[in-house]
C-alpha cells in the first residue's frame, strides 16, 4: 500500500469531513485531497519525476500537510524539513539529497535563497505567500488552485517514500530511507495499539519534520480522524483552550511537554475528552507519570520508545503502568525486540546488551552513506534479512518487558564504574522542585569522568548542595553529580528532544 492511498480511501468515504484543522483553517478530506492533487500535477509539470526527493520545509501549517501528500501523488519522495534549520545546513542537506523542488513559505524564503546560493544543487522553489525572495520560485497558491488529471507515476510500495534527516551525536546529519512498505506496516501496528478511531480528534505540536509528529498527520489521515496542526507548544494555555474548544481526544508529548503541563495550575479532569495520552522521545519519568494519570483522569497514557531508523519499536500496555515502572514495554506488534551481545547473541534476562529490531518498518538504509548503513543494518538469524541495531542498552526482565540504559555513547565511566544517566536523572526529577534534568560526563583527571547535571528548577530557593544531598540520598556514592547548574531550560534539538551532546558542550569548564 502508497502512502497517498491513505488520503485517496479518507476522502472517497468521508468527504466532507475536517480532516485538518491548522490556525483558522479547515480542511475537509476532500479539499485536502484536492489540493494535494493539484500541487502533484504542478509539481510533475516542473520536472519532479517518480523516485525524485522534494523537500518540506515549513512550519507546522496546512500547507505542509498538502505538500506531503502532493509529492506522494507524484510519484516522489519528500523530505520534512525543521522551520528552524539554518541555511548552512539546509544547504548540506539540497547537495546530499539533490532535490527537484522545494516548497517554502514567504517567511522561510530568505534562507533558502541563502542556502541555495552555496550549493550546487538548483532545485524549483515553490513558495507559498510571495516568491521575491528566490528568483523563478513558483507560487504554491497558483499551483494548488489549477485543477489537474492525476499523475500516473507507476510507483509501487517499495519506493521510497520519505527521506527524513536524523542528526547523531556528532558530524552532518544521515538520511533516513523510509519505504511505502516501511511507514505503512509501522503506521498499522501503532494504530492498533492505539486503538485509533474515525471520531477521534488529535492535537500535534510536534514539528512534522519530526516523525513523531509527522505520524500523527499520517496516521489520522489513515483513520479517517481529525488533526489539530499547531505550530509549538510555547503557549501552553493557548493549547488547552484549543484542546477545550475543538474536544480533543489525542494528545503526542515529548517529556519536556509533559513537565511544563505538570508546571501548571490545571486541576484533574480538565480535559474530559481527552482518551489518550502518547509519550516517546524519551521515556517519561516515572514520577511525572503518576503525576499525569492524577491530573488526567480516565485518560489512558501509552509510554513508548522508538527511533527515527524504525519509527516506533516498544510500548508499555497501559495496564503494566503500575507494575513496570521505568520500563518501555514490550515490542509493538508484528515486530521483535532482542537484546544481544557484542556477538549479535541473544542475552539472558537482566543482562545488558545493545537492542536489536526485527520488523516490515526497519528503515531501508541511510542515503548514499553505505558505511553508517552497514553499521546499523547487520545480518539477522535468517539470510534473507537484515536487524537494526539501535546502538541502545537495555536489559530484558524475566517476562521480557524491556528497561532502556542509555545510549552506548552517552554511558559515563567514573572512578572505574559504569553508570547509566538516566538512572541520575531519574532521580532528579524525582526531586520536589526540579521540573527536568540531564547528565553528562565531563573529562575529569581523577575520576575520568565526573558527572555533572543540568536542571531546570520550578523552587527558585533550591541551592546546588540540596540537590546533591537529595542524589546522596538515593544514589551510590559513585552516582551523585560533583557539580548541578541550574538553566531556565535544558538545551534540546530542532525536534524538540533533550540534547544530551549540548548539555555537555555548555557544562565543559573554560578553558
Amino acid at each position: 500500500m502508497r502512502v497517498e492511498t491513505f488520503l485517496a480511501a479518507s476522502a472517497a468515504r468521508l468527504p466532507d469531513k475536517t480532516a485538518l484543522i491548522a490556525g483558522e483553517t479547515r480542511l475537509s478530506y476532500a479539499r485536502l485531497d484536492a489540493l494535494s492533487a493539484a500541487l502533484a500535477a504542478g509539481l510533475a509539470a516542473n520536472g519532479v519525476k517518480r523516485d525524485d526527493r522534494v523537500l518540506v520545509f515549513l512550519d507546522n501549517c496546512w500547507e505542509a500537510a498538502v505538500a506531503i501528500f502532493a509529492v506522494l501523488k507524484a510519484g516522489a519522495c519528500f523530505s520534512p524539513i525543521n522551520a528552524s534549520t539554518k541555511p548552512d545546513k539546509l544547504g548540506f542537506m539540497i547537495d546530499n539529497c539533490r532535490p527537484s523542488a522545494v516548497v517554502t513559505s514567504k517567511r522561510l524564503a530568505p534562507m533558502l535563497a541563502e542556502a541555495l546560493a552555496a550549493t550546487r544543487t538548483q532545485p524549483v522553489a515553490i513558495i507559498a505567500g510571495g516568491t521575491d525572495a528566490v528568483p523563478g520560485a513558483l507560487a504554491f497558491e497558483a499551483l494548488v488552485e489549477t485543477p489537474a488529471a492525476p499523475v500516473l507515476h507507476g510507483g509501487i510500495d517499495t519506493d521510497l517514500a520519505m527521506l527524513i534527516y536524523t542528526s547523531g551525536s556528532t558530524g552532518r546529519p544521515k538520511g533516513v530511507m523510509m519505504t511505502h512498505r516501511n511507514i505503512e506496516a509501522a503506521s498499522t501496528s501503532i494504530m492498533t495499539y492505539l486503538g485509533l478511531r474515525e471520531d477521534d480528534i488529535v492535537m500535534n505540536v510536534l514539528p512534522l519534520a519530526f516523525d513523531y509528529g509527522l505520524y500523527q498527520l499520517l496516521m489520522t489521515v489513515r483513520a479517517g480522524a481529525t488533526l489539530v496542526l499547531e505550530k509549538s507548544f510555547a503557549f501552553p494555555q493557548a493549547i488547552f483552550e484549543k484542546m477545550r474548544a475543538e474536544k480533543v481526544t489525542g494528545l503526542p508529548l515529548v517529556p519536556t511537554m509533559a513537565a511544563m503541563i505538570l508546571n501548571t495550575d490545571l486541576a484533574p479532569g480538565s480535559f474530559p475528552h481527552l482518551r489518550f495520552v502518547t509519550n516517546t522521545a524519551a521515556a517519561l519519568p516515572p514520577s511525572h507519570i503518576e503525576r499525569l494519570q492524577a491530573l488526567l483522569p480516565g485518560t489512558t497514557i501509552f509510554s513508548m520508545y522508538g527511533l527515527t531508523e524504525c519509527k516506533r519499536c516498544t510500548w508499555l500496555p497501559p495496564e503494566r503502568l503500575g507494575d513496570k515502572t521505568g520500563s518501555v514495554g514490550i515490542a509493538i506488534p508484528n515486530t521483535e525486540a532482542m537484546v544481544v551481545d557484542e556477538a549479535g547473541t541473544r542475552v539472558a534476562p537482566g543482562v545488558i546488551g545493545e537492542l536489536v529490531i526485527r520488523g516490515p518498518h526497519v528503515m531501508a538504509g541511510y542515503w548514499e552513506n553505505p558505511e553508517a548503513t552497514d553499521k546499523a543494518l547487520k545480518p539477522g538469524t535468517h539470510p534473507w534479512e537484515k536487524r537494526l541495531h539501535t546502538g541502545d542498552l537495555f536489559y530484558a526482565d524475566a517476562e521480557g518487558f524491556l528497561y532502556f540504559v542509555g545510549r552506548k555513547d552517552d554511558i559515563i565511566k567514573t572512578r572505574g564504574e559504569k553508570v547509566a544517566p538516566k538512572e541520575v536523572e531519574a532521580v532528579l526529577v524525582a526531586m520536589p522542585g526540579i521540573a527536568e534534568a540531564v547528565v553528562a560526563g565531563i573529562a575529569d583527571p581523577i575520576l575520568g569522568q565526573a558527572i555533572h547535571a543540568m536542571v531546570v528548577a520550578t523552587d527558585p530557593a533550591l541551592a546546588e548542595r540540596d540537590v546533591i544531598r537529595h542524589c546522596a540520598r538515593h544514589l551510590e556514592d559513585f552516582m551523585v553529580p560533583k557539580r548541578v547548574v541550574f538553566v531556565s531550560q535544558l538545551p534540546k534539538t530542532d525536534t524538540g528532544k533533550v540534547s544530551r551532546r549540548l548539555a555537555a558542550e555548555s557544562l565543559e569548564p573554560a578553558q
